[in-house]
């Protein structure tokens, strides 16, 4: 008995995104385990390549397939060399076959009956339409972080995923931590007292993952290496290496700096301790940033806002605050971060919470909990809603760092009052052929 039923399968045939998939004969006549979970990574860089390392140790997972439009290059962390090649080696060395296949276009993937999942490795500009394009095709989604690349592209990620009714995880692994749990938890059951403040610390600076910061100059498009699709719905520009691999999230064409990049992760903690995971703080307060010349790389260096909750609660994220996420209560303060945590008075920790006792969701291992629940079809310990939401902080405060003006949010309708151009910076024009649909 297959895993899942392939009758949602339609996407070869329909289509996604208003282009027609094109799949080879031979990939449909694969033939999946019919006990495993399949999956295909799309994006196998960075983080691709690094999680399909731990989901190639799930004995229930089997990878059928690999897209990237680099076929093989360097650019990545600490200029390694990557791409689909490297990554369908990894895959095929794992099983001792040559049954992995690779692709240059995600669509042909998200083609493939015989495939369960994907995950979504890919520069944030690209995750709205593949995320959305998988949901349509009824593939279950591991989809990094940030989220998205803007909050209109986010909430048209989370519906879609909604109406589809698949599974989803994001790659914020830090809510499968059990210091990030304990602290939010302690702040759930009132152990704090009222939460007056939480503050969030973030990176600084644009590091030179990929040892190519310098390489800023147009070049030719190297041999194997699709730029016009690497760019896809983003304005078109020069070929540089600079410009892409590990080092495009300092370009805001493509990301949003150290603040979406990390505050994904930490500005998701806080939402959880909050309880406000399917909503949001009212405004944006005292944004200021500091942005250093460089020929490409354009987003913040610097960076200090905070955020006013409906509840009274002040959010404080700066560069300059300590690393991971402080909540402070009228009765004491509890901080983690990745690894360890510590409270104000060690009977925080020891004194029990009793039988009625909030707990939340309990997640050892990110990868583990998204096959369990692929399995299960029980919602997984990092889902889209909460993705979007935290994802939307960081994205505000990046207008109001461009904008240098204070934002007044509603998060129940998404929208900021009484400023057009702010307003604008919600969304972003894609660049022909591409639509979000």
């Amino acid at each position: 008995m297959a895993f899942r039923s392939i009758t949602r399968r339609t996407f070869a045939k329909s289509g996604a995104l208003g282009f027609p998939c094109i799949v080879p004969a031979h990939v449909l006549s694969q033939n999946a385990p019919s006990n495993k979970l399949t999956i295909g990574f799309v994006g196998t860089g960075n983080n691709g390549t690094n999680w399909m390392r731990i989901f190639l140790r799930d004995k229930r997972v089997r990878v059928l397939g690999v897209c990237d439009v680099n076929r093989e290059g360097a650019g990545y962390w600490d200029g390694t060399v990557r791409g689909r090649e490297p990554a369908r080696r990894l895959v095929d060395e794992h099983y001792g076959d040559r049954s992995c296949l690779g692709f240059a276009d995600f669509r042909e993937l998200l083609g493939r009956d015989d495939i369960d999942a994907i995950y979504i490795g890919t520069p944030d500009h690209w995750h709205a339409l593949i995320a959305i394009a998988a949901a349509r095709a009824g593939k279950d989604i591991f989809g990094q972080k940030p989220l998205a690349l803007t909050v209109r592209e986010g909430r048209a990620m989370a519906d879609a995923v909604k109406t589809a009714g698949i599974v989803w995880q994001t790659g914020s692994q830090q809510r499968s931590d059990s210091n990030f749990r304990i602290v939010c938890e302690l702040v759930r059951n009132n152990r704090l007292g009222t939460i007056h403040t939480v503050r969030v610390g973030l990176p600084s600076g644009r590091p030179d993952y990929g040892k190519t910061a310098r390489l800023t100059e147009p070049q030719p498009v190297p041999d194997g290496f699709d730029y016009d699709m690497w760019l896809g719905p983003a304005p078109e520009k020069p070929f540089a290496p600079a410009r892409v691999g590990v080092n495009f999230r300092w370009v805001s064409d493509y990301s949003g700096g150290q603040l979406t990049d990390w505050g994904a992760h930490h500005l998701d903690i806080a939402q959880w301790g909050l309880g406000m995971d399917m909503s949001g703080p009212v405004a944006i307060r005292n944004a200021k940033g500091r942005f250093e010349d460089h020929p490409v790389y354009d987003t913040a260096t610097e960076f200090y806002f905070e955020c006013e909750y409906g509840n009274g609660a002040r959010l404080v994220c700066s560069t300059s605050e300590r690393p991971g996420v402080v909540f402070e209560g009228r009765d004491g303060w509890a901080w983690a971060n990745r690894g360890t945590h510590e409270v104000s008075a060690r009977g925080l920790l020891t004194e029990p919470d009793g039988e009625h006792a909030k707990r939340l969701y309990r997640s050892d291992n990110h990868v583990t909990n998204f096959v369990d629940s692929c399995f299960s079809r029980k919602p997984t310990v990092a889902p889209i809603e909460a993705a979007h939401r935290s994802v939307t902080i960081a994205h505000l405060a990046n207008i109001a760092l461009l904008t240098g003006r204070a934002l007044q949010w509603n998060p129940s309708t998404e929208r900021i009052a009484g400023d057009a151009a702010a307003s604008a910076m919600l969304g972003r024009p894609y660049r022909a052929p591409w639509k979000l649909s």
